[in-house]
Parts: structure tokens; sequence; C-alpha cells
């Protein structure tokens, strides 16, 4: 399937210095949503392209900057359409007719355990994960997860994996090789697997820091307990 994608993504690049970012958010919406595709096929080559002056802007740092941007909003509008399904059309509708949305019941019921046993943290962990990433999103909208923490915890899944890809293609950017389309998302897939380790730590790093900042905003706001007064 790769194959056959980058053949068609490959002519829409020829149109990056003038619709890039219009491109990436738009494929990066449909990623997000309930069509699948691998994130992958677009983000890595708007970083090569950012790093070799070749999108909008011709100035890299900019570029990479407002690729990463409109990718993530990308990433938001797609999920927005698979929590609307699972809050609007409830569990025993998706699930009877599941095929209409290219799914399946085991993958629905996957995502499903995932959300219940992980709860609300599970919308940015599942960003960093192929084909659970997108499904996610409506179990939240099932759970009626509120819409300003869904946002936030998605909005950082998916801004967190966009910035690792569009690093790889940045790399590979830098290098003087010319790469076809297949080669260059084949070649950052291997980067980003090889760094997998570290993006794993730094993913876990940045959900410690929130667990822990959240622990001290409850106890700073839990009331203090009145004192007793002195006995005589």
């Amino acid at each position: 399937m790769l194959e056959a994608l980058a053949s068609h993504f490959e002519s829409a690049a020829a149109l990056a210095p003038h619709w890039g970012f219009a491109l990436v958010f738009f494929f990066m919406a449909v990623e997000s949503s309930f069509i699948p595709f691998p994130s992958e096929i677009v983000m890595i080559p708007a970083g090569f392209l950012a790093f070799r002056g070749e999108l909008t802007l011709s100035s890299p740092w900019p570029d990479a900057a407002l690729a990463l941007l409109f990718g993530t909003l990308g990433s938001l509008a797609g999920a927005y359409v698979n929590y609307w399904l699972g809050l609007r059309l409830g569990r025993p509708f998706l699930h009877r007719h599941a095929r209409w949305f290219f799914l399946t019941e085991e993958k629905l019921d996957r995502a499903e355990g995932v959300f219940r046993e992980y709860g609300d943290v599970a919308t940015f962990v599942c960003r960093l994960l192929p084909a659970i990433r997108q499904l996610v999103s409506i179990p939240a909208g099932l759970a009626r997860m509120p819409l300003g923490r869904f946002t936030f915890f998605t909005a950082l899944g998916a801004g967190f994996w966009n910035l690792v890809l569009l690093s790889a293609g940045a790399a590979l950017g830098h290098g003087t090789r010319d790469l076809s389309y297949l080669e260059l998302v084949l070649e950052g897939k291997r980067l980003v697997a090889a760094h997998g380790a570290w993006i794993a730590a730094v993913a876990a790093a940045a959900l410690a820091v929130w667990a822990l900042a959240r622990r001290v905003g409850r106890r700073r706001s839990s009331p203090v307990p009145p004192s007793s007064p002195p006995q005589q």
C-alpha cells in the first residue's frame, strides 16, 4: 500500500511551494479520521522539503514550524470527526455499521479497551501508536470525554509525533543525496525506528511531568481542614 500511496503523494508534492501547508493540513486531517494511511507519508516529506527550502516560505525553520502547526491542526480536525462519531452516533450504531467507516468491530473493541484501561491519557499515548492512533478518538467520544481535555491530550500527542516525523525528514533534508518519495518515507521510518527508545523516553518523561504537575495542583486546590481549638 505504501508504494501505491507514495506515487500519488509524489505528484501532490510538486504543489508544495504554493499549497504545501494546506496539503499538510488536509492529508493529516484525513489520516487522523477513519480513513487509514500512515502519517509518515505526509510529515517526513514535509520536514525534508522544509529543510531543502522547497516549501512556501523557502526558509527552513519557519517552514518547519508552520508544517508542524498545520499538521497538528489537521490531526485535531480528523480526531474531532471520530470524536463526533462516537459522541453522536453511539456504540451500537458504530458496531453495526463499522464497515461504512472502514472499521471492524474488533478494532473498535480494542480501542475501547485501551481507553477504558488508561482513561484520558490514552488519547495522548495512542497518538504515538500505529493502527490505533485514529481510533482512540471514537471511545473518547463514546465516554463523553470533556472536549477541552480531549483537545489538549490529542494536540499534545499529535504534535509530539508530528515533530518526530518532521525531525526525521529534516535530518534527511540536510543530506545532499536526492531521494524518491518512497525512498524518503522508508528512510525516515528507519530513522525513527532507530531512535525509538529515545522517543519513548521523552514521551514517558512528558507524561511523568504532567502527572506530577496535576498531583501538585490537586494538593494546592484541596481545602485545608480547619484547625481544632486548643483544649483547656
